[in-house]
């Protein structure tokens, strides 16, 4: 264990693992309704909280309060750990009163046999708000629907002789929600108290996640602490954790299991690797990114379509000026589609006149300056990148490295229909790196032209999210479904990470999640009854950059959350229709 640390700075971190050691005790011996209780305590502290949440990851982020695109940190902050707690504590409270996680869930199995679990909507506020989206789970080959009924809570299906011990959880820096979604995760699934440390950039939120957090920890479930890389390396070089999670980048992940790659540890660090002798000895999972491709399949669109689709591309990659593991990267396009230049158009247009917003993120804007010195015929729309790869330009950088900045590239294959989506699905199999997301946009007409062979390629498409007519970060806030990288991964080529979290049903052998969304908005969303689409009432969601209310929609859906009350809804989504 490394003594390099300071005392004042390591008895601190001592004193809190010695603290979980007793509540690991105490938190073993809680019943799964006493649980329950405590999670509404939980739900209670983090409602009161939501307000200063935002605001305090808003000034983080470096947005003035009434910037445009504020509302992101009420979603992907307080509201998206809302609704997880909502979803824990309606499985917990299941198991409590003897039923099961997955009673009254929808499951069926997938054209490949799969079986496959309906986990969103689950209730009638989501149908409404959320109309036209849902949520599966395709658990791995060879599951039965019975499995998945058996196995279904985790941790939480019988009271476990020993106590899990203590899970470090080293927590992302980009999005606010993760780390407390991670521990909740720890805590539920794994039954393991918590020793979170923060990243750095998210010190500011320490008293707020305090406050939020305190019915966990006062009885010793959970303890946070701060620090940068030296006070990381001592907690996982710790004897005292039966586990490890880490949000965060490979390079990061490889340095704690095998130890330096540059340096003088490093000719160690290659021997470990090579001897498969890793130097962490603890149990370790993973969310670490990629390169998220967008598979645009060519069809017959309208104007709106194109403009509509453009302005979703924008976002997925303009959220959070790109600072995301799920920003998507890669547009993939069929150069025989006869409206390619038409939404090249558009897309230029919406990457363009979205809100410009600080780069914040560490050692982003070196990564974007890269970017801009490999691509130099770049398009440089305001604050971002548009990487257009034309004839002899070469898209390896573009699709092996996630910038984790506002650069959006482009790459065209040929084809049509059928030959052009086996051909992407392949391409992004094969030529992007990691399998965390990937998003897909498919008009209904040729999605019906295409049949069973659409759910084929969906099959073939190794991510472990999958959106479909939307965007991964909706699976992200989706607490029902899961999120993790696409199984197989390991320590040594960790790819898009190991494991699963948020899984708010507590599945067992996940292998993927698949949000499908609605084509076209409302009032356009009728066309069902032309094209066999999906209806929905939002007329842009609210994560869209180019939403002109997106700030209010945002914190009034956190503030239902909070409250409920139906005057309060109404006017949210008044809101919602002025988008």
């Amino acid at each position: 264990m490394p003594e390099t640390l300071a005392e004042d700075v390591r008895e601190p971190l001592d004193e809190a693992i010695s603290a979980l050691r007793k509540g690991s005790a105490s938190w073993s011996a809680l019943t799964v309704g006493q649980r329950v209780t405590l999670l509404r305590g939980v739900r209670r502290t983090v409602a009161a909280s939501a307000r200063e949440w935002a605001r305090t990851a808003v000034r983080s982020k470096q947005l003035p309060d009434g910037h445009a695109l504020r509302g992101e940190e009420w979603l992907s902050g307080p509201y998206a750990t809302l609704g997880a707690l909502d979803a824990y504590i309606e499985t917990l409270d299941r198991i409590a009163n003897g039923r099961n996680p997955l009673d009254d869930v929808r499951i069926d199995r997938t054209t490949s046999g799969q079986t496959r679990v309906h986990t969103f909507p689950l209730l009638g506020i989501d149908k409404l708000l959320l109309s036209g989206f849902t949520g599966e789970v395709w658990l791995t080959p060879g599951v039965t629907p019975g499995d998945a009924r058996a196995r279904a809570g985790l941790a939480q299906r019988s009271t476990a002789e020993d106590d899990g011990g203590i899970g470090l959880v080293l927590g992302a820096g980009n999005i606010t929600s993760i780390p407390v979604l991670d521990v909740l995760y720890e805590l539920l699934a794994h039954d393991r108290v918590v020793l979170l440390k923060v990243n750095p950039t998210q010190d500011a939120l320490v008293p707020v996640f305090e406050r939020a957090l305190a019915p966990l920890i006062a009885p010793g479930f959970l303890r946070i602490v701060r620090g940068g890389p030296e006070v990381g390396a001592y907690l996982t070089a710790h004897h005292g954790f039966a586990h490890v999670h880490i949000t965060g980048s490979a390079a990061t992940f490889d340095a704690i299991v095998w130890g330096p790659s540059t340096g003088p540890g490093s000719a160690q660090t290659k021997r470990r690797k090579r001897e498969n002798r890793p130097r962490l000895k603890t149990p370790i999972t993973a969310e670490l990114g990629g390169v998220s491709p967008i598979i645009v399949v060519p069809g017959e669109w309208t104007a709106a379509d194109l403009r509509f689709q453009a302005e979703h591309v924008a976002t997925m990659r303009l959220q959070n000026a790109g600072h995301n593991c799920i920003a998507g990267q890669v547009v993939i396009l069929s150069d025989d589609w006869a409206q390619k230049d038409q939404f090249l158009i558009e897309l230029r247009r919406a990457y363009a006149l979205a809100p410009e917003r600080p780069i914040w993120y560490p050692h982003s804007a070196e990564r974007m300056a890269q970017a801009a010195e490999t691509y130099p015929d770049a398009l440089v729309l305001a604050d971002r990148l548009l990487v257009e790869i034309g004839v002899g330009d070469d898209p390896t950088a573009l699709e092996n490295t996630e910038y984790f900045a506002p650069v959006l590239g482009v790459v065209q294959l040929g084809g049509t229909g059928q030959e052009f989506l086996d051909a992407a699905v392949a391409h992004a199999n094969e030529k992007l790196q990691g399998t965390l997301g990937a998003n897909l946009l498919i008009d209904p007409t040729t999605e019906t032209m295409l049949g069973g062979g659409f759910e084929r390629a969906i099959t073939a498409l190794r991510y472990g999210s999958i959106a479909i007519n939307a965007w991964t970060a909706v699976g992200f806030i989706t607490p029902t479904v899961t999120w993790g990288a696409y199984p197989g991964n390991t320590i040594a080529e960790v790819g898009s990470g190991i494991g699963v979290v948020h899984n708010a049903l507590l599945l067992a052998d996940v292998e993927r999640s698949v949000m499908r969304g609605p084509f076209r908005p409302f009032p356009r969303s009728a066309s069902i009854v032309r094209d066999g689409g999906r209806f929905t009432i939002l007329p842009k969601p609210p994560w869209f950059a180019s939403s002109r209310t997106a700030a209010e929609v945002s914190e009034g859906l956190t503030r239902y959350r909070v409250r409920g009350g139906v005057l309060a809804l109404m006017r949210t989504l008044v809101q919602a229709m002025r988008a």
